[in-house]
C-alpha cells in the first residue's frame, strides 16, 4: 500500500466514522436501553438521548480509521499475488481483511463503547464520571470488559457485510458498464449493513449485557453462550432480537453514510 493510499484510507475512514456515530447516536442509545437487563424505561427511556456522546465523539475517528487502514492494507497485501489474488476468491480476501480490521479497531472501540453504553443506561451520570467510576472499581481491565464478545459480534458482522457490499458493487458496476458513483456504493452499503445487523443482533444483545453487568456477576465474566441462554430463558426469542429494529435502522442508514462517505472522501483524496 502506497503512502497516499494509506493517508486516504485513514482520513476517509475517520471522517466516515464520525459522520455516522454522531448523526445516528439517538438510535444507538435506544438500542442499548432496549437490550439492557433493567429494561428500556428503567434505563432512561427517551430521556437523555445523547448521554454518552462525548465517548463516541472521541473514539469514532481513530476507531474507523484503524479499521479501514487495516482493511485496505490487508486487501492489497492478499491480492498482490498467490492463491488469494484470483477474482473468484475475492470474497475470502474481503472476509479476512474485514476480520483483521475488526480485531485491530476493537482495541480502540471497546473502551469507548463501555463508557458510552454505561452512560446511556444511566443518563443521570456523565461520561467523565462513568470513566472515573469504571477505572476506580475495575481498573483499565474494566474498559476492555466485553472485548472478546465485541470481536465475536463484529467478525460475523463483517463476514456478512463487506463481502456482500463488494459483491453488490461489482454486480451493479458490471450491469451499468462503469464504476459506481458514491451514492450507489452507499446504497449497496445500506443493504449489506441491514442484513448483517439483523443476523448478528443476538451477539449484540450478549455484548451489551456483558458491558453493562455489575462487576463480579456471572454475566460480567463474558460467557456468551451463558448470557444468550439466560436471555432466552427470561425473554425468549424476542429478547435475543431486542433492539433489532433500531440496530438495523442505525446500521442501514449508517452503512449508507459510512461507506458512501468513505468512498467519496477516499476518491477525492486519491
Amino acid at each position: 500500500m502506497e503512502k497516499r493510499e494509506f493517508v486516504a484510507s485513514l482520513v476517509a475512514g475517520g471522517c466516515a466514522g464520525m459522520c455516522v456515530d454522531l448523526t445516528l447516536f439517538p438510535l444507538d442509545t435506544i438500542k442499548t436501553r432496549l437490550q439492557s437487563q433493567q429494561g428500556f424505561y428503567k434505563a432512561g427511556g427517551f430521556r437523555g438521548i445523547y448521554a454518552g456522546v462525548p465517548s463516541a465523539a472521541v473514539g469514532s475517528f481513530p476507531n474507523a480509521a484503524a479499521f479501514f487502514v487495516t482493511y485496505e492494507y490487508t486487501k492489497s497485501l492478499l491480492g498482490a499475488g498467490g492463491a488469494l489474488a484470483a477474482p473468484q476468491v475475492a470474497p475470502v480476501t474481503h472476509m479476512l481483511a474485514a476480520s483483521l480490521g475488526e480485531v485491530v479497531a476493537c482495541l480502540i472501540r471497546v473502551p469507548t463503547e463501555v463508557v458510552k453504553q454505561r452512560t446511556q443506561a444511566c443518563p443521570s451520570s456523565t461520561t467523565y464520571n462513568m470513566l472515573l467510576a469504571t477505572l476506580r472499581e475495575e481498573g483499565v481491565g474494566g474498559l476492555y470488559r466485553g472485548y472478546c464478545s465485541t470481536v465475536i459480534r463484529e467478525i460475523p458482522f463483517s463476514l456478512v457485510q463487506f463481502p456482500l457490499w463488494e459483491y453488490l458493487k461489482t454486480l451493479w458496476s458490471w450491469r451499468q458498464g462503469h464504476t459506481l458513483y458514491s451514492w450507489q456504493s452507499a446504497v449497496c452499503g445500506a443493504f449489506a449493513g441491514a442484513v448483517a445487523a439483523f443476523v448478528t443482533t443476538p451477539l449484540d444483545v450478549a455484548k451489551t449485557r456483558i458491558m453493562l453487568a455489575k462487576a463480579g456477576s456471572a454475566t460480567a465474566s463474558g460467557n456468551i453462550p451463558l448470557v444468550l441462554y439466560d436471555v432466552w430463558r427470561t425473554r425468549g426469542l424476542p429478547g435475543l432480537f431486542a433492539g433489532s429494529v433500531p440496530r438495523m435502522a442505525f446500521i442501514s442508514v449508517g452503512g449508507f453514510i459510512f461507506l458512501g462517505a468513505y468512498e467519496k472522501v477516499r476518491r477525492t483524496l486519491l
